[in-house]
């Protein structure tokens, strides 16, 4: 068979397949956001500071991003389901190691094989689908994909805290084992063999350059967090990440097969289209920091009260996603893409005006709005992603969208924290880094300033797509 689409088993199976590939998505990156609101336990159960605890978060953020452009390119040249099984194993194991709470080194340790094994997931989950499903089937798989993408990314929280609330943190990481095994189990029974593959070489050299950028890069933006982003560490990461980013430019020009091939960035609805998805991603960030703040020490409500409120907008999604999908596959992406933004604005202009007087219908409501924006955008921003490139360059295209998102969810954590604290600074008239008790009107300051922020984000995605979109009408 030429395409998976001509194959009448693989068709058949289809729905199974993109089963298999919507957990594992799921999990790995549920596993981005669920272990935040556990630091204050594991930190207090190993005996180590918060700050060090924090690495928890940030060791598998900068692993996934450093080594889905290799994982892509590797998918390509020897099979993206084969890459994708094995990150499957890798995944599942690190889950297993890292419940064992021995010591932070440790913890640590299992993260990074959990970070390669999602790596190789996210790597090739959407080149899978779009091999495997038709065209007019495509925009709902692949809002499939985009729903549990976003679900892990928001309902970790949520999720999180309902663990926590019976069992040791241990089972944060151990509830992805038997989810694992089953679908791995799944993937064995319907997932077919390989059919492309380039068997290009593998490009080492500037696997290493992107690399040591990325984890520079990040390693500047977690410990600026910290110590500041002047301090003398944070400023030579940055150089070291600048340096190395030349680098890696240089290498990918003389290289043959280079791991990131610039000529598919001049595909305009391309790039424009992944830049779009990681401001779309950044703003969702500034939410799932500012609200645990809003929700619990300014609103004073409880901790579960504010998870079962938090999971109004992966509930949306849930419902948004496949009609998003479905309506992607009957009216094209454009429209839906456009409307999502839209929403997503309004979303953050509400949120603008919210203090801690707010009705909670009133914070019910705008992110009801935000989650169903976020459907309509997903599904089909996915589709124009992966319909823009060529079948040899899927694994790629995929890589580079996940990398998008990841990057979205560093640049939000980083951005809104830093927007946050400095509002919050200016209001009070001296250094802030965290919730003043009894003053609810300080935190209100900076958040509405972190909202105006977002809210700029979310305008400047809406016109990138305008632009975009004219000019392809043009052409």
């Amino acid at each position: 068979m030429k395409t998976y689409q001509e194959d009448p088993v693989v068709q058949k199976n289809r729905w199974w397949i993109l089963v298999s590939v919507a957990m594992f998505t799921f999990m790995s990156t549920l596993d981005s956001s669920i272990v935040n609101i556990a630091l204050p336990t594991i930190s207090k159960d190993l005996a180590v500071p918060m700050n060090k605890a924090e690495w928890v978060v940030s060791i598998y953020l900068m692993i996934v991003c450093a080594c889905l452009l290799l994982f892509g390119k590797v998918g390509d040249s020897f099979g993206k389901i084969k890459v994708y099984r094995v990150g499957t194993l890798i995944f599942t194991l690190g889950s297993l190691l890292c419940g064992f709470n021995h010591s932070l080194a440790m913890l640590l340790f299992g993260r990074v094989i959990q970070g390669i094994g999602a790596s190789m997931t996210m790597a090739t989950n959407t080149g899978i689908t779009t091999e495997v499903f038709p065209m007019n089937e495509r925009g709902r798989a692949l809002g499939a994909i985009g729903a549990f993408v976003s679900l892990g990314s928001i309902a970790g929280p949520g999720i999180g805290g309902l663990i926590l609330a019976h069992f040791s943190w241990s089972y944060i990481f151990w509830i992805n084992v038997p989810v694992g095994i089953l679908t791995i189990l799944i993937g064995e029974k319907f997932l077919p063999k390989d059919i492309t593959m380039s068997k290009k070489k593998i490009d080492w050299l500037g696997f290493v350059t992107f690399a040591v950028t990325i984890m520079s890069f990040f390693g500047a933006v977690f410990i600026g967090q910290e110590v500041g982003y002047v301090h003398t560490l944070p400023l030579i990461l940055l150089i070291v990440a600048i340096v190395f980013f030349i680098c890696f430019i240089q290498v990918e020009k003389r290289k043959e097969n280079p791991l990131l091939v610039f000529s598919i960035l001049k595909n305009k609805m391309f790039t424009m289209s992944l830049i779009t998805a990681l401001l779309i991603f950044s703003a969702n960030f500034f939410v799932n920091v500012v609200m645990p703040f809003y929700l619990q020490n300014a609103r004073g409500l409880s901790a579960s009260y504010a998870g079962l409120l938090m999971m109004v907008f992966p509930f949306l999604m849930v419902i948004g996603s496949p009609l998003s999908g479905y309506l992607t596959d009957k009216i094209g992406p454009q429209k839906l893409v456009l409307i999502g933004l839209t929403l997503l604005s309004i979303t953050q202009l509400l949120y603008v005006f919210m203090n801690q007087l707010s009705p909670i219908w009133y914070y019910v409501l705008a992110t009801a709005i935000m989650g169903m924006g976020n459907a309509l955008f997903q599904s089909p921003n996915n589709t124009i992603v992966m319909s823009s490139v060529e079948k040899e360059n899927l694994g790629v295209a995929g890589s580079m969208n996940s990398f998008a998102r990841n990057l979205g969810m560093v640049i939000g954590i980083a951005l809104s924290t830093t927007i946050l604290y400095s509002g919050m600074s200016a209001s009070y008239g001296q250094r802030v880094t965290t919730y003043i008790d009894g003053r609810p009107d300080i935190f209100i300051f900076g958040m509405r300033v972190t909202f105006m922020a977002s809210l700029v984000i979310c305008v400047i995605a809406l016109v990138i797509s305008l632009v975009r979109f004219r000019k392809k009408a043009v052409n």
